[in-house]
């Protein structure tokens, strides 16, 4: 990893701190999308709801799917932030103040019972807007592809083996994962 730091440069996290809820609802939007256009969906969502910058779970769940999904949501995807929504309502969802004194482990056990909320999502969350330190993604794509040009190997690595690997970055894999994800940036430009 040193040789990638003195490729790239160091990188610096500064994770969001949006209530768990908002991060939810918006990498659900993200998912298995290019940055630009789940950017752009995100845009149209919360353009829905006039004078808030982010819905309130009531509001949401009062919401009909057809609405969001004329913002480019999916009819999975809607149903899924819908869920979230009602999930937030019940108290289910774990408050920032919570996440922080909540382990990794029991935080991802806990969303991942929300349907539409799996592992690389929760991880998103924990990553990019609690700023947990040792998180390491090993299902994204972009962290396998990020591997495979840092260390020249010809094919993407498998999960089990970036995560054994990945054990010697601890406490320190959430730094990994973001050199590994612009080291894949790099292999894009040099295709």
């Amino acid at each position: 990893m040193a040789a990638v730091v003195e490729k790239i440069g160091a990188v610096k996290l500064k994770p969001r701190r949006l209530p768990p809820y908002q991060s939810l609802v918006r990498s659900i939007i993200y998912q298995q999308l290019s940055g630009k256009a789940a950017g752009t969906i995100f845009d149209r969502f919360k353009g829905l709801f006039d004078g808030h910058e982010f819905p309130p779970a009531e509001l949401l769940m009062r919401t009909e799917i057809d609405v969001l999904r004329a913002a480019g949501l999916s009819r999975a995807k809607a149903a899924y932030v819908k869920e979230v929504a009602a999930k937030s309502l019940l108290g289910e969802i774990p408050t920032l103040e919570e996440c922080d004194s909540l382990p990794d482990e029991e935080i991802l056990e806990r969303l991942t019972t929300i349907k539409g909320v799996g592992r690389w999502t929760v991880q998103m969350l924990l990553i990019f807007n609690l700023g947990k330190p040792d998180v390491l993604p090993v299902h994204d794509l972009g962290v396998r592809r990020g591997f495979q040009v840092a260390y020249r190997k010809r094919k993407l690595p498998d999960p089990l083996h970036l995560e054994k690997i990945g054990k010697r970055w601890s406490p320190h894999r959430t730094t990994a994962s973001l050199l590994l994800w612009r080291m894949a940036d790099f292999g894009k430009e040099d295709e």
